[in-house]
């Protein structure tokens, strides 16, 4: 990987004299020595720091941090849960290949939104598809159970587990070979991280560790495809963002993880020789979406007569979002499956130099929080009671922007599906799922 532009100019002050142009005095073993004590004390002050923020964020009970009754261990269901011949048998018929050049693929997050259409497409394709999902409460639960219900139709069955229960990961192993790992299991979402901080390490950070150490000890390795995310761009100016451009400014604890993923993925390729591709998604919309996304939640109230928020930014600044379709997303991680070279470790032991990518799959066509609300407005027939506010130091940026010229050249990435188009589609589904009145929107 580059180093970016930041960290190469701390190398570079590094080498520059404290006094340019002055006599430089001969440093003396003693202040050898002085320095060597002080970096070594530094280094188990720092030590100290993160064993603390580790006992911090995972002995602590969430519920310190949360009100909502978010018990980790109650995501997870051990293994001794699962097992006998009927169990098994469901998971080697859903991960069954039944194309001549399919791929066996383990999806995590399969019940999320995401999760759910690439879990689809992979299995009209005649590829294998093993889910795994936690349910957990972050949204409605009720409607990853819709999904999954979905899926099954398809012949597609998700265990009900947690990423970080290891023991099941290295159990499905067994059971099967698979492929490809598809990761899409993460705590979403920029604001929630304000009301319950440990889940985001939970899911992000330690669940990603989970999944990539099983997957460096089997036999042989998964190719892995993961969800980054946009945010990790954060402050970040320069735009459209570019893969090259600098991602150390995070402006929320989610963009953070990320940003760490993307690190702890660098490293798993480096020392184990796991093949990863990192994709970094632009505010994904479309049908069976997410409950906690501005024009899910838009569309909720405009229909109930609420007034709605929209953020402007400073100076009446416009606040700004490269929607991207559903469709556009699962084509990307198609094509970044389909390209993924084969992992070069076995057994732990890394035999030769493997692959590692990351690109934006975005639709290169910011639009204004503003026109997504007309366009939603003439769709549903009603008028929105518009409330404009102040950007709020949440986490949220004032708008993003991705150049998507790598992934066109290397994945063959192309966006066809615009806002408009996008937003009816949505909608139609939005009426058929929810006007009945028999459910409701939590």
């Amino acid at each position: 990987m580059k180093f970016s532009k930041g960290l190469l100019q701390m190398k570079h002050i590094d080498n520059i004299p404290s006094t340019p142009g002055k006599f430089k005095m001969e440093k003396s073993p003693y202040i050898h020595r002085l320095r060597w004590h002080s970096s070594l004390a530094k280094l188990t002050l720092w030590s100290f720091v993160f064993l603390g923020l580790i006992y911090f964020f995972f002995y602590r009970s969430p519920s310190s941090f949360s009100p909502r009754p978010t018990d980790l261990s109650r995501r997870s269901l051990r293994t001794n849960f699962y097992g006998g011949p009927a169990w098994e048998k469901q998971v080697r018929s859903s991960a069954r290949v039944r194309s001549r050049n399919g791929i066996s693929v383990l999806v995590t997050g399969a019940a999320g939104f995401v999760g759910t259409h690439v879990s689809a497409a992979l299995k009209r394709r005649g590829d294998g598809v093993l889910g795994l999902d936690s349910f957990n409460d972050y949204y409605d639960p009720s409607l990853k159970r819709a999904r999954q219900a979905l899926l099954e139709r398809s012949g597609i069955y998700i265990v009900d587990g947690d990423i970080n229960d290891v023991s099941l990961l290295k159990k499905l192993f067994d059971i099967v070979a698979f492929t490809h790992v598809m990761h899409l299991a993460a705590q979403a979402g920029v604001r929630y991280a304000l009301e319950n901080p440990s889940s985001y390490v939970h899911s992000n950070i330690a669940g990603l560790v989970s999944v990539l150490e099983v997957c460096k000890s089997v036999n042989p390795q998964p190719s892995i495809v993961w969800a980054s995310s946009s945010s990790v761009y954060g402050l970040n100016t320069k735009v459209p963002f570019s893969e090259r451009d600098r991602t150390d400014q995070p402006a929320s604890l989610y963009a953070a993880t990320k940003k760490a993923g993307e690190e702890i993925a660098h490293t798993y390729n480096h020392i184990y020789g796991l093949s990863l591709t990192g994709l970094r998604f632009f505010t994904v919309y479309g049908p069976w979406g997410r409950p906690d996304m501005a024009y899910f939640f838009f569309t909720r109230d405009i229909l109930k007569g609420k007034s709605i928020t929209i953020f402007e930014a400073a100076n009446h600044g416009t606040v700004a979002r490269d929607f991207t379709y559903i469709d556009d997303i699962v084509k990307g991680c198609l094509a970044a499956l389909d390209t993924a070279e084969k992992s070069t470790g076995s057994g732990g032991k890394k035999k030769g130099p493997a692959q590692l990518r990351v690109y934006n799959l975005g639709n290169t066509s910011p639009v204004p929080v503003s026109d997504l609300v007309s366009i939603l407005e003439r769709l549903l027939k009603v008028k929105a009671k518009r409330l404009i506010m102040k950007l709020p130091r949440n986490g949220d940026v004032q708008f993003t922007h991705a150049n998507i010229s790598l992934a066109k050249r290397e994945l063959g990435y192309k966006p066809t599906t615009d806002l408009q188009t996008g937003l009816k589609k949505f909608v139609r589904w939005y009426l058929s799922y929810y006007g009945n009145g028999k459910r409701s929107v939590q």
